[in-house]
C-alpha cells in the first residue's frame, strides 16, 4: 500500500531543538500512542461519484472525519462510511485523501473532534501539565491512522522512530511510551522492530494500559452484525458496513495462544465458532476479504515475545464482559439474543515487567481515574516501587467537566467504542 497520502501535507511542528537543556530527572518525557478510534482524522475529497447527492463531492481543504457529530446523521453516516471506506489493498476510497494531524503533539488525542466535546486523553495529560510537564514537549502523542493494522505502516513507524530519536537528543534522556488498548499493540510492535541497543538507548520503559494482549472477543460480533455502541438512528447493519473495512479490526480477533482451542466465540443453532474456525466465520457471514486481512496480520505479534524494554501492565478485572455471543438462526444480520460473560478486563525477560491490576475499572476509564493517573505520574518521576494501588467501585472518579457534560448518548458511544 502506498501510504503517502495518509501523511502528505502533514506539518512537523514536533521537530526538536537542538542543544537544549535537559529536562529535570523526575520528568521523564514520554509519548502517548492512542487506541483504536482514539485519535482523529481529516480528509480532503474529490470523487468521481457520491452514494448520496447531499455528500460532498469535492473540498478545496481538509475537514475532520472522525469525530464530527453531524457524521451521525442519517445521511452523513453514508458519507462518512464512503469516506472512511479502504480498498481490498487497504488504500483509501476513490477520490479520498485521508490524513492524521497533529503528529508529535497532543490535542488529537485529548479531544476526538475540533469543539473539544469528546475527552479521551484530556485528563491524563492535564494531571501531567499540572506535575510540570509541557505539552507538545516533554508530554507528546503519536497519533496514527488506526483503520491500517501496524504491518501497512511503515512510514508511521518511521516518524515515530524518529520523535523517539528527537526526543531522547532535546532532553538527553531516554522516555517513555504511553499506549492504551489497540495503542499498546502498536507499541509492541514497534519495539519488536528495533534492535536491543536501540531500545537500550532510546526507550526508558513502556507502560501499557488495558492491552488486548490475546486479542479480544468484540471484533468477531462487530464483524458479524455491526455495532453501533448506541448511536441513535444508525443501525448496526449499517455501521457493519465502515467496520468491516478496516483492517484492524480482523487483527484484533483473539489469538489462538491465548483461549481454550475449544472456546466458543460466536454460538448459532447450525454451528459454534471457535478460532481454528475463522475460515468458515469469515464466509458464512459473507466477508471472505476479512479471512485475508485476518491472515495478513495473524502472526504480527504472535507468541508475544518479550519486547525488550521494562514493561509496566495495568488492566482492568472485575466487570463482566462477553466471552461468546449467542445468535438466533437469522445470523449473522441480527443482533445477538444473549452472550455468555466472564471476569475480564507469560514469557520471562531480563527488563523487569510490572503487572498491576485495577479492581472493577472500566477500560476506557482507566485513563481518566486519578489513582491510575498517581500511579502513571509515579513511574514517570521514577518513585514506581510496587505500591498497592488497587481499584475499589468506591474509589473517586476523576472529576472534569471534559468528560462529565458530555451526553449520555455521546459518552456511553466513546466508552465502548474505545474498547
Amino acid at each position: 500500500m502506498n501510504t503517502s497520502p495518509l501523511w502528505e501535507s502533514n506539518p512537523q511542528p514536533w521537530r526538536c531543538k537542538r542543544h537544549a537543556q535537559p529536562t529535570e530527572p523526575h520528568r521523564i518525557p514520554n509519548a502517548i500512542l492512542p487506541g483504536n478510534l482514539g485519535n482523529q482524522l481529516e480528509a480532503k475529497i474529490d470523487k468521481p461519484h457520491l452514494v448520496h447527492w447531499m455528500c460532498y463531492k469535492k473540498t478545496d481543504d481538509f475537514f475532520t472525519l472522525w469525530i464530527d457529530l453531524n457524521m451521525f446523521m442519517p445521511i452523513g453516516i453514508n458519507c462518512w462510511i464512503d469516506n472512511t471506506r479502504t480498498t481490498g489493498k487497504t488504500s483509501n476510497s476513490a477520490g479520498v485523501t485521508v490524513r492524521v494531524p497533529g503528529f508529535g503533539q497532543t490535542y488529537s488525542v485529548e479531544f476526538l473532534d475540533t469543539n473539544k466535546l469528546a475527552g479521551y486523553f484530556h485528563t491524563m495529560v492535564t494531571h501531567l501539565v499540572n506535575i510540570g510537564y509541557v505539552r507538545n514537549e516533554t508530554i507528546r502523542a503519536a497519533p496514527y491512522d488506526w483503520r491500517i493494522a501496524p504491518n501497512e505502516q511503515d512510514e508511521y513507524f518511521a516518524r515515530l522512530k524518529k520523535l523517539v530519536e528527537d526526543m531522547y537528543e532535546e532532553y538527553q534522556q531516554p522516555i517513555y511510551l504511553l499506549g492504551h488498548s489497540m495503542g499498546s499493540i502498536y507499541v509492541l510492535y514497534f519495539l519488536y522492530q528495533q534492535t536491543q541497543v536501540w531500545k537500550d538507548q532510546y526507550i526508558k520503559g513502556f507502560i501499557s494500559l488495558c492491552a488486548p494482549w490475546g486479542g479480544a472477543v468484540k471484533p468477531l460480533r462487530v464483524l458479524a452484525s455491526g455495532e453501533n455502541d448506541g448511536i441513535p438512528m444508525v443501525s448496526n447493519i449499517k455501521i457493519r458496513e465502515e467496520q468491516r473495512m478496516t483492517t484492524t479490526n480482523s487483527w484484533m480477533l483473539p489469538f489462538e495462544e491465548a483461549w481454550p482451542a475449544d472456546h466458543t466465540f460466536i454460538s448459532t443453532p447450525s454451528f459454534k465458532y471457535t478460532h481454528q474456525d475463522y475460515q468458515r466465520f469469515f464466509k458464512d457471514i459473507d466477508f471472505e476479504d476479512g479471512w485475508f486481512m485476518w491472515e495478513d496480520t495473524r502472526n504480527l505479534t504472535a507468541g508475544l515475545p518479550p519486547p525488550g524494554v521494562e514493561i509496566y501492565c495495568f488492566y482492568g478485572v472485575g466487570l463482566p464482559t462477553p466471552v461468546t455471543y449467542i445468535y438466533d438462526d437469522q445470523f449473522p444480520n441480527v443482533d445477538p439474543i444473549d452472550y455468555v460473560y466472564a471476569d475480564m478486563d507469560d514469557r520471562k525477560q531480563a527488563q523487569p515487567v510490572h503487572v498491576k491490576e485495577f479492581r472493577a475499572m472500566p477500560h476506557l476509564e482507566i485513563v481518566l481515574n486519578s489513582k491510575v493517573l498517581n500511579v502513571v505520574q509515579s513511574i514517570l518521576e521514577g518513585r514506581y516501587e510496587e505500591e498497592d494501588y488497587e481499584f475499589h467501585e468506591t474509589d473517586e472518579l476523576p472529576v472534569d467537566p471534559t468528560v462529565i457534560t458530555l451526553s449520555p448518548v455521546f459518552s456511553k458511544y466513546l466508552i465502548v467504542i474505545l474498547e
